[in-house]
C-alpha cells in the first residue's frame, strides 16, 4: 500500500480532489437517473389512474350484470398493442375472473397475485400501483382499485396496465446522456483542480529553486516575494543561511587562530635547529617539520569539512586540470631519470565542482603529483559528470601500480609504501579524507596503462 505520506502535495491534493470528485459525480448520477426514473414512473401511474378511474366511473350494472364504459382509447383495441383495462370480479374463494376486458389483450389475461390481491383488500377504494408481466411476459406497471358497485353483489377490481418498456428505455438514454455528462463535467474539474494545485503550489516551487540555487553557489540568501503563508519560511530560511555562514566564518577564523599559534613556535623550532647543526638539531628539525606537515593536514581537512557543510562554490574542473598539467609537466622536466611526463587530459567544458577551488586543487592535484613520481612517462586523466549531482575524476599513469593488498594502506594516513621514494606518505591520505569530508570516495584500481588508476568521486555542481 502506497504511503500518501510520502506523495508529493500535487499528488496528495489532485488525488483526494480526484476521489471526492469521483464521488460526488457517481452519487449525482445515481439520484437524477433514480429521479427522473421516478418522475417517469409517476406520470406513467397518472395516465393509469386515470384510466382506472373512467373504468370505475363509467360502469353500470343493468339486470344485475356489469356493463363496461365505452373507451375511445385506440390503443386498448389493438391486439398486444401495451394498453391494456381488465375488470375483475371477485368469487367468494378470494379467486378473481374476468368479467370484462380490452380487445388489446386478445386470448391473454392479467392474473393478480395473491399479495396484490392482499393489497386490494386491505384498503378498498384506493388506487394502488404495481409491477407485473402481461402478454408475450412483457413488463408491465399497473393500476388497480377494488370497489363496490350498486347492485352488483360481489366487489369489482377495475384493472389498467401499459407495457413499462418505454420507461425503462428513457430511463437508460437518461442515465447514458447523464454519465457521459457527469464524465465531462468531472474530468473538467480534476483538470481545473490540477491547473490550480499546480498555480496555488508555484510559490512553493520558486522557493525550492530559490533554495537549490543558494545550494549550488548562484545566490547568497531567498530574495524573491512570497505569499504571507510562506513568507515567514523564507525569513527563516535566510536567517538559518546566515547563521550557517557565520558559523563557517567562525570556524575559518578559528583555524586560521590556531595555524598561527602552531605555525610560529614550529617555525622558531626549525630556524633554531638549522643554525645549531648536530645529532640533536636533526631529529628537532625532522620532528618539527612532521609536525608541520601534520598540522596543515588537520587544518586543510577541518577546513573542508567546514566548507562542504554549506558549500555554494562551483569551480569550473577544466581550468583546474589545465593549471595542473601544465604546472607538473614542469615539475618532472628535469627528473633524474632524464625524461619528462607527458599528461594527457580530458573534461567536458561545463562540468564544475561543488566546493571551493584549493579543495579541488589540492584532491586532484595530489593524485597528479602521486602518479608523476611513479609513471615511467605518462599520465591520463579524465573528469566526467556521472549523474546531476556526482562527477568523477579519473588517473592513470604507466608505472608500476599497486597490489590489491597494500592498495587498502595506500589510503592510509603517514602510510609509505617505499621508503626511497620522497614524501610524507599524507598525499593519498589527504585526498582521501578531503574526499570523505564533500561525501565523495576514492578507490584505486589497475590501470590500462599498466600502473595505478585513481577514482575520485566527488560532488558535482549542477548547471
Amino acid at each position: 500500500m502506497l504511503d500518501l505520506r510520502r506523495r508529493s502535495l500535487v499528488r496528495r491534493l489532485v488525488l483526494f480532489a480526484g476521489g471526492w470528485t469521483l464521488l460526488v459525480v457517481l452519487v449525482a448520477g445515481v439520484f437524477l437517473t433514480a429521479q427522473f426514473r421516478d418522475a417517469a414512473i409517476r406520470r406513467f401511474d397518472q395516465s393509469l389512474a386515470v384510466l382506472t378511474d373512467d373504468l370505475y366511473a363509467g360502469s353500470t350494472v343493468e339486470d344485475g350484470q356489469l356493463r363496461a364504459p365505452v373507451l375511445t382509447d385506440i390503443r386498448a383495441t389493438r391486439a398486444y398493442s401495451g394498453r391494456y383495462w381488465v375488470i375483475l370480479k371477485k368469487q367468494p374463494d378470494g379467486a378473481m375472473r374476468p368479467i370484462v376486458r380490452s380487445r388489446s389483450l386478445f386470448d391473454s389475461d392479467l392474473i393478480l397475485s395473491s399479495t396484490q390481491i392482499g393489497h386490494l383488500n386491505s384498503e378498498p377504494g384506493k388506487t394502488h400501483f404495481f409491477e407485473m408481466h402481461g402478454p408475450q411476459e412483457k413488463p408491465l406497471r399497473a393500476a388497480a382499485i377494488l370497489a363496490r358497485l350498486p347492485g352488483y353483489a360481489n366487489p369489482v377490481v377495475f384493472l389498467a396496465a401499459e407495457d413499462r418498456s418505454p420507461i425503462d428505455a428513457d430511463a437508460d438514454r437518461f442515465a447514458g446522456a447523464t454519465a457521459i455528462a457527469l464524465l465531462i463535467l468531472g474530468v473538467g474539474l480534476l483538470l481545473a483542480v490540477v491547473v490550480q494545485v499546480r498555480f496555488g503550489l508555484q510559490p512553493l516551487f520558486r522557493l525550492r529553486r530559490e533554495v537549490a540555487s543558494v545550494r549550488r553557489g548562484k545566490a547568497e540568501r531567498l530574495a524573491d516575494d512570497y505569499p504571507e503563508e510562506l513568507e515567514p519560511l523564507s525569513r527563516e530560511l535566510n536567517a538559518l543561511l546566515a547563521h550557517n555562514q557565520e558559523v563557517v566564518e567562525r570556524q575559518r577564523t578559528h583555524v586560521g587562530n590556531l595555524a598561527h599559534a602552531l605555525k610560529t613556535p614550529l617555525s622558531v623550532m626549525l630556524t633554531e635547529a638549522s643554525q645549531q647543526p648536530g645529532q640533536l638539531a636533526e631529529v628537532v628539525e625532522r620532528q618539527a617539520q612532521t609536525m608541520r606537515e601534520q598540522v596543515d593536514h588537520h587544518l586543510r581537512r577541518a577546513r573542508a569539512a567546514a566548507r562542504s557543510q554549506t558549500s555554494g562554490e562551483r569551480t569550473p574542473v577544466e581550468p583546474i586540470l589545465d593549471e595542473l598539467a601544465v604546472t607538473l609537466e614542469r615539475i618532472f622536466q628535469g627528473r633524474s631519470e632524464g625524461r619528462g611526463v607527458e599528461i594527457d587530459w580530458r573534461c567536458p567544458e561545463d562540468l564544475a565542482f561543488q566546493g571551493e577551488k584549493q579543495d579541488l586543487l589540492e584532491v586532484v592535484g595530489n593524485v597528479m603529483e602521486n602518479a608523476g613520481k611513479w609513471c615511467k612517462g605518462k599520465i591520463r586523466v579524465e573528469a566526467v559528470p556521472t549523474g546531476e549531482a556526482r562527477m568523477t575524476v579519473t588517473v592513470d599513469d604507466d608505472g608500476p601500480g599497486l597490489p590489491p593488498e597494500e592498495r587498502a594502506l595506500a589510503l592510509k594516513r603517514g602510510q609509505r609504501l617505499d621508503e626511497n621514494a620522497p614524501g610524507t606518505g599524507l598525499g593519498l591520505s589527504i585526498v582521501d579524507e578531503l574526499a570523505r569530508a564533500y561525501g565523495g570516495s576514492v578507490k584505486l584500481g589497475e590501470s590500462p596503462l599498466g600502473g595505478l588508476r585513481v577514482t575520485l568521486d566527488l560532488p558535482r555542481a549542477e548547471t
